[in-house]
């Protein structure tokens, strides 16, 4: 079925399912949820309206439940929490792996949470204590701390027995993590490897110990370059004495690289990246508040800018025409160099010692689309106008600004994120409050010079 295909289906299932809740149809709504995964039933309920949810949701296949959660946003996984009895609860934690579970309690309202911390096995509840002792987006948050490991010292045919005879063992197992007694890392073995070797050769003889591994304190973006840059499936998480901690696999660094994308894509307009479609009116009018005053406050700024030359353009209509022509260039060509050095940031790509050479190759494309694109602008405005001086001081004004918006784009994430701001939050704003600012005053100052 195609990418095409599967929207147009769960779009119409969302019909299908609004229908049924009016109607209060609810075995057809248990009937819509039967064949579909947690992943989109996560999907279909975010396009429901958030009153309506806990009755699709209490309908959907039991061993769903807890996936739904995790894959749905955490402000609705809260909500729905709540209609979920204890005992449920329960049963859904014994299918999570361990980071999932953290991730699963880090949402549920406190007393469930300490419910279900309660219900569990020692050991198991001393794993995902350990797990949520991590920071937040760190690598110890994504781990896996009940991932199956090998001693190097048994053999081939051994590791394959003890597969055959564990009950628990992940579904996405394709990695061993070869581990020696005393609980060090030392290497990976795949269990392809184990099924074509020869059953009476060694654990140590079939292994890789030339593999990359993590620190549980890595960022979530920085596992995600590992995997890329190494087409991982699954790495080992270590400690700062080598001791095996657990390991994350390529499922979950997936859904890291999808919300690092959709975090960068909805920051640049000041939303968040948990942003729900159906939120409620009042909280989220209140979290978009906080951006729209931050652009308020840079809006009158650039205002303030243009009531400086308030003279010259009551003599000179032309320029009020012209002048948001000037800013909106600068603006694009800011966002766009800002947008290359936020990514760059992310992929650890841009640092203190190559800043320079990025800069200087971004004033080099500003300068040579300025002075293209301002002659263009200029003889417009000339002949549009029949004044050639104007023309002259919009070309002069775009090629400065732009030059301004590349060097914005670049040194404003920098700032901003050395002083622990997230540039994919605020860059935007700041980038182009500077570009209408300098756009402004370059272009009013010069006319204010040569046409007054």
């Amino acid at each position: 079925m195609s990418t095409a295909d599967e929207k147009l289906n769960l779009s119409d299932l969302i019909d299908q399912l609004l229908e049924a809740l009016d109607g209060e149809d609810y075995a057809e709504i248990s009937s819509c949820l039967a064949p579909l995964n947690a992943a989109e039933i996560a999907h279909i309920l975010e396009g429901i309206p958030y009153e309506s949810r806990p009755l699709v949701f209490e309908r959907a296949p039991e061993d769903t439940l807890g996936e739904i959660l995790l894959e749905i946003g955490d402000v609705a996984a809260q909500e729905l929490a709540e209609h979920l009895d204890p005992e449920i609860l329960a049963l859904l934690a014994e299918k999570l792996d361990s980071s999932d579970l953290a991730e699963l309690i880090d949402v549920l309202p406190d007393e469930s949470a300490d419910d279900l911390l309660s219900g569990m096995s020692r050991q198991r509840r001393e794993r995902i204590e350990a797990t949520l002792s991590y920071a937040g987006e760190s690598a110890g948050r994504l781990m896996q701390s009940d991932a199956v490991n090998v001693r190097p010292d048994v053999s081939v045919e051994t590791a394959l027995r003890y597969l055959r005879l564990l009950d628990d063992v992940p579904s996405d197992t394709v990695v061993l993590m070869v581990v020696g007694r005393d609980g060090s890392f030392i290497g990976i073995v795949t269990v392809l490897d184990l099924i074509r070797s020869d059953e009476e050769l060694l654990i140590s003889d079939v292994m890789s110990t030339e593999v990359k591994t993590l620190s549980p304190h890595d960022t979530e973006s920085e596992v995600a370059v590992l995997f890329e840059t190494h087409d991982l499936i699954a790495a080992a998480v270590v400690d700062d004495q080598g001791q095996f901690l657990g390991r994350i696999v390529i499922d979950d660094v997936v859904d890291v690289i999808r919300e690092l994308g959709e975090h960068a894509f909805m920051g640049q307009v000041g939303l968040d990246d948990e942003e729900d479609l159906f939120a409620p009116m009042f909280p989220s009018a209140k979290r978009r508040a906080v951006w729209l005053a931050l652009n308020l406050m840079t809006a009158f700024l650039a205002a303030w800018v243009i009531g400086l030359f308030e003279q010259t353009l009551d003599k000179i209509v032309a320029l009020a025409i012209l002048m948001p022509i000037v800013a909106s260039m600068g603006g694009i060509a800011g966002t766009q160099t800002l947008t290359l050095t936020i990514r760059g940031l992310a992929l650890g790509q841009v640092s203190a010692a190559n800043a320079r050479q990025l800069l200087n190759k971004e004033l080099g494309i500003s300068l040579i689309n300025g002075c293209v694109w301002s002659i263009v602008v200029g003889v417009i405005a000339w002949l549009w106008f029949e004044n050639p001086t104007l023309g002259y001081i919009i070309s002069i004004a775009m090629v400065f600004n732009m030059l301004v918006a590349a060097l914005a784009g670049i040194l404003v994430p920098l700032f901003l994120k050395q002083i622990n701001l997230d540039p994919a939050l605020s860059g935007v704003v700041v980038v182009t409050t500077i570009t209408d600012i300098v756009g402004f005053m370059s272009f009013l100052g010069l006319a204010t010079l040569f046409l007054l």
